[in-house]
């Protein structure tokens, strides 16, 4: 996980921020199956008579997370009773979901999931349309990129609920070294790369750092980020003249980057450490250096190339099952749900951020955390904000679809292998890889009818 404190919040990353494959449930859950899960996990949150909700997810499953979630979140909630379990396997989540869904029982009132969580039940199962609730709920100023990935099919099929991201990092020693003009909010990746020239040439030293380890996330940079901002896509675009480009872009960028960078699982550290004056990663691997000095850093959402802002969103939703007989009190849960102090509870007690525009994000947060709340709001809602989807739909191929982009990396960046031939090389695997898994595109490629074809 993500190291230190932020080991339990690694889920936004693994076990959260990816769909997890694990076995299939025994039987195919059956429909009592949620009620005797649901007792055996103990715990409910509220105390109202209005009745009782069953709130199913595959979020906030480790023990802490759970008592969190039923002692600090749910408590406040008073108008009915709620029984909340969350199944650390999203195959056991999703599988359980279907099952209530066949099985018509109303034994399920909320399920709480990632947005590629949504798009799989919504392949195997009808989900509601949950546009009357988006519009009941319309001064959460929901952002739009947020409320497009929430439509599915042509509906919404969740309401956002909780996310993180990936931002940027610098220590404020940077700052006099910035180009002159450029604004560390809206900075482009030209911009970015001056930077850490004017870094190098200012103190000697390369001071730009990537989590580029083995268990680093630096391939969530090019499938979310440096693809989406210098080609508009991904897979369809991953061989093309933009793609070329961007690659070319990336061997300057890299030439002032910290040589430790390939050790660099978390770059929180070598942010504390001083390092690295400048960083990108997940919002959780940055928190402890935001937390522990506050005052010497300053967060702001990654550059724009000449697509957009590119940048990968992880977004948890909630939703109503269409068997729920008590969705009168569902949604009155998830109003409650995506309240801003509901939100501030949240974000402090489990580590998610509030899907919410500025006037509604809380007030009363650390400063660290504080800090990457509106970095992360100045990402959503920046003029060319190009949101990419995590990869879905892989399934057993999840491993060896990020590997083709670490490997390309490696070629390139690392090893000087020639942009056009490594990128025509993995081309064949990556294509591959999609048909094995037999995956349609995801955004920020358009929509594909059968497997995604490699451009």
């Amino acid at each position: 996980m993500d190291g230190g404190s932020a080991q339990r919040r690694d889920s936004l990353i693994s076990r959260r921020g990816l769909l997890k494959l694990g076995a299939v449930a025994a039987g195919g859950a059956a429909a009592g199956g949620l009620l005797s899960a649901c007792s055996s996990g103990g715990g409910s949150g509220g105390g109202g008579s209005g009745g009782h909700l069953v709130f199913l997810s595959d979020q906030l499953s480790t023990t802490q997370e759970t008592s969190d979630m039923r002692t600090k979140v749910l408590s406040g909630f008073k108008d009915s009773s709620v029984t909340f379990t969350s199944f650390s396997d999203t195959t056991q989540f999703i599988d359980q979901v279907i099952a209530q869904a066949k099985a018509g029982s109303g034994g399920l009132d909320v399920i709480g999931g990632l947005q590629g969580d949504f798009v799989a039940l919504e392949a195997q199962t009808q989900l509601r349309d949950m546009s009357d609730v988006i519009t009941e709920l319309k001064d959460r100023n929901f952002p739009q990129a947020y409320l497009d990935l929430a439509k599915i099919k042509g509906a919404y099929r969740f309401v956002p609920w909780i996310t993180a991201t990936y931002l940027m990092v610098a220590n404020k020693k940077a700052l006099q070294y910035l180009p002159s003009g450029a604004d560390v909010n809206t900075l482009t990746y030209e911009q970015l790369l001056a930077w850490g020239q004017a870094l190098k040439k200012g103190t000697g030293q390369q001071l730009v750092g990537f989590p580029a380890a083995p268990t680093g996330l630096i391939k969530r940079f090019f499938q979310g980020y440096a693809y989406p901002s210098f080609t508009g896509g991904l897979n369809t675009q991953f061989k093309s003249a933009a793609a070329v480009s961007m690659w070319e872009y990336f061997k300057q960028l890299w030439a002032v980057t910290n040589p430790q960078s390939p050790t660099y699982a978390f770059m929180q550290e070598p942010l504390l450490s001083g390092e690295v004056w400048l960083a990108w990663d997940h919002a959780v691997r940055l928190s402890d250096a935001l937390q522990q000095q506050p005052d010497n850093f300053v967060v702001f959402p990654a550059p724009s190339g000449p697509k957009g802002l590119g940048y990968e969103p992880v977004l948890g939703g909630l939703a109503i099952p269409a068997s729920s007989k008590n969705v009168t009190q569902a949604k009155a849960l998830i109003s409650y749900l995506t309240e801003q102090q509901t939100q501030a509870t949240m974000l402090n007690a489990e580590s998610w951020f509030p899907p919410v525009g500025t006037s509604a994000l809380p007030s009363s947060l650390a400063p660290g955390v504080s800090a990457e709340a509106k970095a992360i709001v100045a990402t959503t809602g920046a003029a060319g904000a190009l949101a990419s989807q995590l990869p879905i739909g892989l399934g057993a191929q999840s491993a060896a679809y990020d590997k083709v982009f670490v490997d390309t990396f490696t070629a390139i960046a690392l090893n000087g292998a020639s942009i056009p031939a490594t990128l025509a090389s993995e081309a064949t695997t990556l294509q591959s890889v999609l048909q094995s898994a037999g995956a349609a595109c995801w955004k920020p490629d358009p929509a594909s009818t059968g497997v995604c074809q490699v451009g």
